[in-house]
């Protein structure tokens, strides 16, 4: 119900023909402009910050620009992008436009190579500085470099020691920056290995330069940049002179597919989007595979190369739940057993009454778990029927029960709409918190006032502040019994670190729910006992570390931790009683086989760098916002060793 900012989405588009192919076959030459704008708007769901794309073409003449970027911000960016791309087409007649020959060398971004980018920006960062692609610049075609990813690396401060070590600087202390320096600097690498190798074998001016935009392996400079990258990434790249690449994580935690036949080949961060945008079924499309690269080479030739040895595998089942869109077949039917599988819970909430209960959903991303739920009452209310039934044997009144019977069914309703967007102008306190109680509206008469419950699935609950200022109370307004709120992916209990926008403990119900159970129960011994432990490993390597956070979960059952967050959320004056359901952790491995990444709901990070970021997030909480006595704490504990 409150938006969870989405990570970035990728495209990377190589043209395996000469443009006349496109042009005869297809009427155009921007086929491939075409298509990259077609899968970046089928992707529009994974960034509403801003969008880059560049292009480079491979027959542009000396002096003539061959390496092309637009980038805008905010949520229209892929159309600004376009248009700009097209007025700038529009500067040249159409007979020029229709020379496959000029456009070829002349025309902005007509090109074979193209790549785009969707960004959400999970730092905080915001601006056009901040927008990818991000360019390389240089004078030779082979060493110029444009890359753009959906990423985010947990061992930044590392990296950026690592690479200025050897005398770089980036411009800017930021992944992405510094990424693009250490990846541009063994591209710088590669082509002087190269360089030397042509002088060896006699060769001289330009036949150097094109003996080493033929020969340059990207495998050679992402085995050599990629080793001590920490964190969830598929990253895209291509060289001035033609050569491109997208490489995903060891640990398979941000995804992406690929498809290639003889007329292109594609990157895509999700599998729908290339069935649509080449019209191909479900399994002509690859997966890219953990720690592995797909390349193409300046002559359009494609193969894959292993980067770095998998790890143990931890995709993300956030891309399941809630990231990805629900196109994709195999998601549609995890989230469909994701609802399906609340139906006990869901069962037990409302005491088994079936027949006066409604269903229904909030918000749009949470329907197909909600049919998921419906097909899973419907599958226990059939089988009621039919024992039921059974029973019905030599009783007088067996034909009237029977259509009483029959005319059981599980009621469905949509109860709640999303009527008007909260405008940022509105910054007054309570008067933002009166206009956001407004952004659902309800369908009034959809259930039995003080008879029915109401039982309405979400997707997630992170922070709970829709709920609680909205939601619940526009709920309640319908009078019913009891509001049961249930989300189809477990309690988030942590935070993410590889390109979710979720840092801050605070941010977290369920967070909060189990701090309060401890201030309740006077337990404050472990919320500082925590904290001591974090503290004392500061020093150590990120692979000694242990997430404590999960001793301040530890004590308490997943139901006692709903229990607080259904308190803590109700609005004062609620009338109806108020119930959280969560999807158990097994319920979500039993939906998703496939997709183990889970930290954000059991604390088991995938990489050591999302330990050491955990315990901060702790560490900065307790002293800020639990305002701990951090003095007295490090006295006690210096005097007690047992604390330790």
């Amino acid at each position: 119900m409150e938006q969870l900012k989405h990570e970035c989405g990728i495209v990377l588009i190589r043209l395996r023909k000469p443009l006349e192919y496109y042009q005869h076959k297809y009427g155009t030459w921007m086929y491939g402009l075409n298509k990259l704008y077609l899968m970046m708007e089928k992707q529009h769901n994974r960034g509403q910050e801003g969008a880059g794309m560049a292009c480079v073409k491979l027959e542009a003449h000396a002096g003539e620009e061959y390496m092309f970027r637009e980038r805008a911000l905010g949520s229209g960016a892929i159309t600004e992008i376009f248009d700009n791309v097209h007025h700038q087409i529009a500067a040249y007649t159409s007979e020029q436009v229709a020379d496959v020959s000029f456009a070829k060398t002349t025309i902005p971004f007509a090109g074979e190579v193209y790549m785009g980018h969707l960004r959400y920006s999970t730092t905080g960062k915001s601006g056009m500085s901040y927008v990818h692609p991000f360019l390389r610049r240089n004078n030779w075609r082979a060493k110029n470099l444009a890359l753009c990813g959906n990423f985010n690396m947990t061992n930044v401060e590392e990296i950026f020691k690592y690479i200025t070590s050897f005398g770089q600087h980036p411009r800017q202390y930021s992944d992405t920056y510094i990424i693009l320096e250490q990846v541009g600097h063994r591209l710088d690498r590669e082509a002087e290995r190269l360089f030397q190798l042509c002088e060896k074998e006699g060769l001289h001016g330009t036949d150097i330069t094109n003996a080493i935009e033929d020969r340059m392996d990207m495998a050679n400079v992402l085995k050599t940049s990629s080793p001590l990258w920490d964190g969830g990434y598929v990253i895209c790249g291509m060289t001035g002179s033609g050569e491109s690449f997208a490489v995903r994580d060891p640990w398979g935690i941000r995804p992406a597919f690929y498809y290639v036949d003889e007329e292109v080949a594609v990157v895509a961060s999700e599998r729908p989007v290339i069935q649509t945008a080449l019209n191909i079924g479900i399994e002509d499309v690859r997966e890219l595979q953990p720690g592995e690269s797909i390349l193409f080479s300046k002559d359009g030739s494609v193969r894959l190369a292993q980067i770095n040895e998998p790890k143990q595998v931890r995709k993300c089942s956030f891309e399941r739940i809630y990231f990805s869109r629900g196109s994709d077949a195999d998601i549609y039917e995890e989230r469909k057993a994701l609802g399906s599988n609340l139906v006990e819970p869901i069962l037990k909430a409302v005491d088994y009454d079936i027949r006066n209960t409604v269903f229904s959903f909030i918000p749009n991303t949470a329907e197909v778990a909600f049919f998921g739920m419906l097909q899973g009452l419907d599958s226990y209310l059939n089988k009621q029927k039919a024992e039921q039934i059974a029973q019905l044997k030599n009783r007088s009144d067996a034909d009237e029960k029977l259509q009483e019977i029959l005319s059981m069914r599980i009621r469905s309703e949509k109860v709640a709409i999303k009527d008007i967007k909260l405008r940022t102008f509105i910054a007054e306190g309570k008067s933002r918190e009166d206009l956001a109680a407004h952004v659902y509206d309800v369908t009034y008469g959809s259930i039995v006032p003080h008879t029915d419950n109401l039982v309405v699935i979400d997707d997630s609950i992170v922070r709970g502040t829709t709920l609680k200022q909205s939601i619940i109370g526009i709920l309640d307004r319908l009078n019913p019994k009891k509001i049961v709120i249930v989300s189809s992916s477990p309690q988030i209990r942590y935070p993410d670190y590889y390109g979710i926008d979720m840092a801050s403990m605070n941010e977290f119900a369920a967070f909060r729910a189990a701090i309060e159970l401890l201030k309740i129960q006077g337990r404050r011994d472990i919320i500082e006992g925590a904290y001591a432990k974090a503290i004392a490993q500061r020093e150590l390597p990120c692979e000694e570390m242990v997430n404590y956070v999960k001793d301040i979960y530890a004590p308490f059952t997943d139901e006692e931790i709903s229990a607080q967050i259904a308190k803590m959320l109700t609005p004062a004056g609620t009338r109806a009683v108020v119930e959280i359901v969560y999807q158990p952790l097994e319920g979500l491995h039993e939906a998703c086989p496939n997709h183990t990444g889970d930290w954000y709901f059991s604390g088991n990070y995938p990489t050591p760098g999302g330990v050491k970021q955990v315990n901060e997030a702790f560490i900065q909480y307790i002293e800020h916002v639990y305002q701990l006595n951090v003095y007295r704490l490090r006295f006690t504990e210096e005097s007690n060793p047992s604390m330790r």
